[in-house]
């Protein structure tokens, strides 16, 4: 069958895909705050039945938290390939509210001077808007040929925004069902405008929150400053000591299973043209703060991390309170590369605190999850077919690019079912995800849905 026919149903149906595209963004799907659980359940319910409309079996599975949508299409017979595709039908909170331009659950279309054109609302890129790429290009093979090119499972989650909490027992009790050839993930982003990717490396996470206590009660400074310990003085001088001058992180055996950057790959980036100047002035800074001895394209992309993400301690509210707070705290994130066990690297932090703890003092933890990083070889056969299709569509050469985010379900896949993931995703870096006035590119939509059209071919065929 050729794609042309398929790929011109989806131009000549462009409208009503945006509007199908409006009606699942104006479902506010909150799954952090409990008061939008029914919000979560219709916009599952909305996906379901879109997904049955075009010839899946698609139903809602229960869960702890949000519904989980499984959607089944074996069309295109027992001995084609299976994949399956993940999204997540969920968003962030739209706060701070006052910041958007217009209604976050009001979608509409934000024409630019230089012709192009962007969908802004909360969830347009993450992930409704690359998510629904991947069901209108299904949409278009279904119209045209009646079959889909490969069997397709589309699983799509309703807690990713929350910390996917009924994600791993799910996973454990429908292993058959879900497990594929592999896993199409549509929630990362192109090189540029004009230029699509595939992404082969993510980094993992490892995420704690540690409380240091010290006096049963908040004190009075000048009645007990200098003979009471101070927590924050003590958490701050922990915190310190995590990082050299250099900006290596100092836990013992942090750096174990961190491959090198291969010349060659260096070289790959190179040719990409990124600009750290450029990247830094962006959010107002310009001097790298990483590890001193590689670029910043490295540090994004192959090397691990550990950041403090919130501090709290004592009065923070306007005005002055003289105080020393009973405790202090702080949120610790390390993102992970390679071989790094997010485990070990939990126990040397636990380590240090206790080694560093002074008298009078104790602490406490809250882990807030953990996932190994993952690398997927530029040579893997659905690699090479789906890097094939997108320069088809885009008329350039796709690189395969690293990620310095995390995208913990890939990890789950590759644990629990054994199963690689093709990242292949349409957002760009200026798309506002989890941050008010969110977009996705008009262009991004429409042509995200054309190369899925193609992708799908593409592993139809022999490797």
């Amino acid at each position: 069958m050729s794609l042309d026919p398929v790929l011109a149903a989806l131009d000549a149906d462009r409208d009503a895909a945006l509007e199908r595209l409006f009606a699942l963004l104006r479902i506010p799907s909150i799954s952090t705050d409990p008061a939008y659980r029914a919000e979560c359940r219709r916009a599952a319910e909305h996906m379901a039945a879109d997904l049955r409309s075009i010839g899946f079996d698609a139903t809602l599975r229960d869960t702890p938290g949000h519904p989980m949508v499984v959607g089944r299409n074996d069309s295109a017979g027992p001995d084609a390939p299976h994949f399956l595709f993940y999204g997540h039908y969920d968003v962030q909170p739209p706060d701070p509210l006052e910041l958007w331009d217009t209604p976050p659950f009001e979608p509409r279309i934000v024409e630019r001077a230089d012709g192009t054109a962007m969908i802004s609302a909360r969830g347009a890129q993450d992930d409704k808007g690359q998510a629904m790429t991947f069901i209108e290009a299904c949409r278009a093979w279904m119209t045209v040929t009646g079959t889909l090119p490969v069997r397709v499972t589309v699983f799509l989650e309703g807690e990713e925004e929350s910390g996917s909490p009924s994600l791993p027992g799910f996973l454990d009790a429908n292993a058959d069902e879900l497990r594929a050839e592999a896993a199409l993930v549509c929630d990362t982003s192109m090189w540029d405008r004009d230029t699509p990717a595939i992404c082969t490396g993510l980094r993992g996470m490892m995420s704690e929150e540690i409380t240091i206590h010290a006096a049963s009660k908040d004190l009075h400074s000048g009645l007990f400053g200098g003979p009471a310990i101070n927590p924050i003085r003590v958490l701050s001088k922990i915190v310190a000591s995590l990082h050299d001058d250099a900006g290596r992180v100092t836990l013992p055996g942090f750096y174990d299973g961190v491959p090198e950057t291969s010349q060659s790959v260096k070289d790959q980036w190179a040719a990409l043209g990124f600009d750290p100047a450029a990247f830094l002035g962006g959010a107002g800074l310009s001097v790298p703060a990483g590890e001193a001895d590689r670029s910043v394209m490295e540090q994004l992309w192959a090397r691990p991390t550990c950041e403090f993400n919130g501090i709290t301690g004592g009065y923070t509210g306007e005005g002055f309170k003289t105080v020393l707070p009973a405790q202090a705290s702080v949120k610790i994130s390390c993102r992970l590369v390679g071989d790094q066990d997010p485990h070990a690297i939990r126990a040397a932090l636990h380590a240090r605190v206790a080694a560093m703890l002074p008298a009078d003092c104790t602490v406490s933890y809250i882990e807030h999850g953990s996932s190994k990083g993952i690398a997927l070889s530029p040579d893997n056969p659905s690699v090479r077919r789906a890097k094939a299709a997108l320069e088809d569509e885009w008329g350039v050469e796709a690189p395969t690019i690293g990620m310095g985010g995390s995208i913990p379900v890939v990890g789950q896949f590759k644990d629990r079912l054994g199963m690689d993931c093709l990242l292949v995703g349409f957002g760009l870096d200026d798309d506002r995800i989890h941050s008010p006035n969110e977009k996705y590119e008009l262009s991004s939509f429409r042509r995200g849905a054309r190369s899925w059209a193609r992708i799908l071919d593409a592993l139809s065929r022999p490797a």
